[in-house]
């Protein structure tokens, strides 16, 4: 019997329909982009699904944990809070999109509500976000825990470095997961860092460092949990970097030419939502028919986001100054 880490068969459960829900979300927007109904570009998280949905369902967000996603984290939002709804009117720019359609695909966030916070572009600022966050968690009393994702690529930056030294000295309760899918769009990671291991990056902090495989979701579970552990009981900032592979280009209008096609062939046959299916009913976890049975009520919950979205009206002139705080600093919602 594989070892689950504490997970119930319900949870397990829980996983595969997220798993499930953030691959079958991502497809419907492919669908949606290729009808004209997307506005702006589409990231896939084909092949980082397992990582994504993993690490997010290691917190607790009853303890106000956060997290901070990439564009390729939909799997972590989903499991924080977001509503496949939601992601759909921001792709399609509807004005009851949670930005109101002034920002694109996962940029948005409801702290209030939901357990995630919204993303910036700049790769590598979100590490020192999250350090203040966790900081002002610390202040406030509160005993929660972050969560922020880099690319391989973002951890060469330099806000990257100074946010990791400024959490590791303040012994922030931040876990950070540099997802080495390979390419920082179509650079190799060996070109970018002459690092053996991403995760020996810690040492340049004094935080704990560790490499897990990013397509086994019940390993990468394992690692965020004791991160997770470890710094809401002082421990401070974890590094983990988890070994996956994006099947799809950068963006959607990427043909991923950069790539050997021997390498895509391999990591196909790694594929963590079919990987983690395989474990469930190898050890009797789960049947054909309860991963049927979730794909089928995926669908159906996708169809009906879908028609919402599609249903909902374009944004009016007005809603530019909604959101926004005044010349005299009062906030107009």
């Amino acid at each position: 019997m594989v070892e689950t880490y504490g997970l119930t068969r319900d949870q397990l459960l829980d996983i595969e329909y997220y798993l499930r829900l953030t691959r079958s979300l991502e497809e419907r927007v492919v669908a949606l982009f290729r009808q004209a109904k997307v506005i702006g570009g589409l990231y896939r998280s084909l092949g980082q699904e397992g990582e994504s949905v993993a690490a997010a369902y290691a917190l607790d967000y009853k303890q106000g944990d956060v997290v901070q996603p990439l564009i390729r984290n939909v799997g972590a939002i989903l499991v924080a809070g977001a509503k496949p709804v939601d992601i759909l009117r921001q792709y399609m720019a509807k004005g009851n999109s949670p930005t109101r359609g002034r920002e694109l695909n996962i940029h948005f966030g409801n702290p209030q509500t939901d357990g995630f916070i919204g993303q910036i572009s700049m790769l590598g600022d979100m590490i020192p976000v999250m350090a203040g966050i966790t900081l002002a968690g610390r202040m406030q009393k509160k005993n929660l825990v972050g969560l922020a994702f880099i690319g391989d690529g973002g951890s060469s930056t330099g806000a990257f470095w100074e946010g990791m030294n400024f959490a590791s000295v303040q012994r922030l309760p931040l876990v950070v997961i540099i997802e080495d899918n390979g390419y920082a769009y179509s650079t190799p990671t060996w070109k970018q860092s002459a690092a053996r291991t991403l995760a020996d990056k810690a040492y340049a902090f004094g935080c704990t460092g560790e490499t897990v495989d990013g397509n086994d979701v019940l390993a990468v579970y394992d690692a965020t949990k004791r991160a997770v552990e470890r710094a809401r009981s002082g421990g401070g900032v974890t590094l983990l970097e988890v070994k996956t592979f994006r099947m799809k280009g950068h963006a959607e209008h990427d043909n991923q030419a950069y790539v050997p096609k021997e390498l895509i062939e391999q990591w196909r046959e790694k594929d963590p939502v079919v990987r983690f299916e395989r474990m469930l009913i190898e050890n009797g976890f789960a049947t054909q028919e309860d991963i049927t049975a979730i794909e089928q009520r995926v669908k159906r919950e996708i169809d009906i986001a879908t028609d919402e979205a599609d249903a909902s009206p374009m944004p009016t002139p007005s809603d530019a100054a909604l959101g926004l705080f005044d010349g005299d600093g009062y906030w107009n919602a």
